[in-house]
């Protein structure tokens, strides 16, 4: 099996906790938090992990909290490449309301990098990148970079392998989507990124898989996976057309459930699957994520399980 290889220009330690209501005014007595390491790349790491794979996780770490960061991914066995920055790594939590199962979540921002630590994380990728590896690009854009950071990547990683996937948004994916050189390996987008980027509602399948075809024709990746929600999620190349069914559900935390996805179908590419299976892999282990509490991700048991009750179909 190749390699794969998670980069996170943003990465944060996530606390996750819960009151039972969330009221504006009154101290709000929290349960006992939850930490865990996190940002994109690092879940779909951490979830690889999870499902019996093995991915290299390269992340910026800074002060006190990139220690707590890296200690975390210890503990998970998660093997690090660790790109020191300046000042701390940030910090994000959420907390559920127990009353109505809501969960609020928030997210600091990063620290401004400098010229010098992009060209550094720049470097560091060009050195553990592998011939034909599994690159995954996931999370934010840490402020400094450049929205053309990811396609900076692409370029930097070209003399080794052209299997990039990129999982972003806002300015750096709008840049992507704009302005393509040659297509990535596969584009995750959510509904809500993929309807900025159109201009309108993804009201039906049809609509994403529109959307999804358009950027195949366009060169901006060679598969796109656009997600719906509860739903389920599209999967379109320039030969075909999946959409793949969420199974049903409990949701206790939505935190990490895209990541789930991108994990569990790059393991399957690793593995030598096949895109409908893939996408299959990818939605069940999102909808084994959305099912456990806090920053937990996905078991292997209950993605197997899943993975049987998901259905893919050719549109």
């Amino acid at each position: 099996m190749v390699n794969i290889l998670t980069i996170t220009l943003n990465s944060a330690v996530d606390l996750a906790t819960s009151v039972d209501e969330v009221v504006a005014g009154p101290k709000l007595y929290c349960a006992q938090p939850s930490l865990d390491a996190g940002g994109g790349g690092v879940n779909v790491a951490r979830a690889i992990r999870k499902l019996g794979g093995d991915a290299t996780a390269l992340v910026t770490v800074g002060g006190a909290m990139g220690e707590t960061l890296l200690q975390l991914l210890k503990v998970e066995g998660v093997p690090v490449v660790p790109v020191p920055i300046h000042g701390e790594t940030r910090f994000s939590f959420a907390v559920t309301d127990g009353t109505s199962g809501a969960q609020y979540r928030f997210n600091l921002p990063g620290e401004t990098l400098t010229t010098d630590e992009g060209a550094r994380l720049l470097t560091s990728i060009s050195d553990v990148v592998g011939p034909d590896d599994f690159v995954v690009l996931s999370g934010g854009v840490a402020p400094g970079l450049g929205d053309d950071f990811p396609l900076r990547v692409q370029q930097t990683i070209s003399r080794m392998t052209d299997r990039l996937i990129v999982d972003t948004s806002q300015a750096p994916l709008a840049h992507l989507i704009a302005n393509p050189v040659d297509p990535i390996f596969l584009l995750r987008i959510d509904r809500k990124e993929a309807e900025t980027a159109a201009g309108h509602a993804m009201e039906t399948i049809a609509d994403s898989v529109t959307f999804a075809s358009d950027l195949i024709e366009r060169g901006v990746a060679r598969i796109v996976v656009t997600g719906r929600g509860a739903e389920g999620s599209v999967l379109v190349t320039r030969d075909a057309r999946y959409f793949c069914r969420a199974v049903e559900v409990p949701v206790r935390s939505t935190i990490g459930a895209g990541d789930s996805l991108v994990g569990a179908m790059i393991l399957a590419f690793a593995r030598g699957e096949q895109p409908d299976q893939a996408l299959r892999r990818g939605v069940a282990a999102a909808c084994a994520t959305v099912s456990t509490p806090a920053t937990e991700l996905c078991s292997r048991a209950e993605a197997e399980a899943l993975f049987q009750r998901c259905e893919v179909t050719a549109i």
